[in-house]
């Protein structure tokens, strides 16, 4: 089973179809994921000064993040309706009769998801988390009445004379109850004027035990008429009105991370002995994502040589949505097999590939 990877004619007869194919079905998804989004926002509207501009600002900056969702329903879709077009017109047969492969026709299709592919996973890591932080941000300041803030030095919030800036947030899990756990926070207590600062408070980290919070590895600085006199404790309680269910919305989904991101938060906990599942497993499906699309496109393609080369449009996009759907299912499935029987994330997350890989070899071995 060898294929010669030789670019030819009839190469970019494949490639423009289904490229065309696949543009289609991408801007149709984006398009009715963005409608849908953009309707749960005008429920917002006229809450905590909240307007149309900012409904269609929040919709727009997370486009980046639903194209790059999107981008794997509509390689698979768009890959079966191009080849479905050409096997209902006779060319497909016309290919086959002239010697090219079923795995080389293939391979013409996959190369173009292929060369868009690289661009929708630069697209995820930059322009995708920073939309989705901007998002974020806004829909922070709707719940909280404006007193949180996101930008890009990390969290900032007001606590009656206090001003609190974490660089970062995450969710600890704790006898199955999530908990806010703030990281590198930096407290300023303004005098009673609110013109000077009267007590800087830095902490490795902010936690919410019950109702309470507790600041770990604290230095403290309190500023008088004599100087500034300074401080440390392994831990201190802290007596804050931040609202907790509050900061759980506020953060951004690990999904939603870049990998970066990702990479940082893991390392913090792995060096504070906590549990990194949570963040390892979306950082593996975006390292695999690439590998993930290829391999999806790549196993669909036999339909359009058997069960779509008869019937219309609506049959291939029919078929194309039951199996992204199927496989979307039988995708996180097997992540979460692996997540409830300690099975390592890069291997849960690698399994559904090597399951496609397997099958796309059976059955072009099989049909050479």
């Amino acid at each position: 089973m060898s294929i010669s990877l030789r670019i030819k004619r009839v190469d970019y007869l494949i490639g423009v179809t289904v490229f065309g194919s696949m543009l289609l079905v991408w801007l149709v998804l984006i398009g009715l994921d963005a409608m849908i989004q953009f309707v749960r926002q005008l429920g917002f509207i006229g809450r905590n000064g909240y307007t149309l501009s900012n409904a269609i600002f929040y919709v727009v900056v997370t486009i980046p993040r639903r194209m790059y969702e999107m981008f794997s329903f509509a390689a698979l879709i768009g890959g079966l309706l191009g080849l479905g077009g050409l096997a209902s017109t006779g060319e497909l047969t016309a290919l086959r009769a002239a010697g090219m492969s079923r795995l080389r026709i293939a391979v013409s299709a996959v190369g173009v998801v292929a060369l868009l592919v690289v661009g929708v996973v630069i697209m995820g890591e930059t322009i995708g988390p920073w939309g989705d932080q901007q998002a974020q941000a806004l829909e922070l300041r709707l719940r909280s009445n404006g007193s949180l803030g996101m930008t890009s030095s990390g969290l900032w919030a007001r606590d009656g004379d206090r001003i609190i800036n974490a660089k970062n947030s995450t969710l600890r899990t704790i006898n199955d109850h999530p908990y806010v756990q703030l990281i590198d926070v930096r407290v300023f207590t303004l005098t009673p004027d609110g013109q000077q600062l009267a007590r800087f408070d830095q902490a490795n980290t902010a936690e919410q035990v019950g109702k309470e919070w507790v600041l770990d590895n604290v230095r403290s600085s309190t500023i008088d008429d004599t100087g500034v006199h300074s401080q440390t404790a392994a831990s201190e309680r802290w007596d804050s009105k931040l609202d907790p269910e509050v900061l759980q919305q506020s953060l951004i989904q690990p999904q939603y991370l870049s990998m970066r991101d990702l990479e940082h938060i893991i390392d913090y906990k792995h060096k504070n002995g906590e549990n990194t599942r949570p963040y390892e497993t979306p950082l593996w499906s975006r390292i695999l994502y690439p590998l993930n699309v290829l391999v999806l496109v790549l196993c669909a393609m036999p339909f359009a040589f058997g069960a779509l080369r008869s019937g219309g449009l609506g049959k291939r996009i029919f078929m194309g949505m039951i199996i992204a759907i199927s496989w979307y299912f039988v995708q996180k499935a097997i992540v979460s097999f692996g997540t409830v029987y300690g099975i390592p994330p890069v291997a849960a997350n690698v399994l559904p590939a090597l399951i496609l890989i397997g099958v796309a070899w059976f059955y072009f071995r099989k049909n050479a």
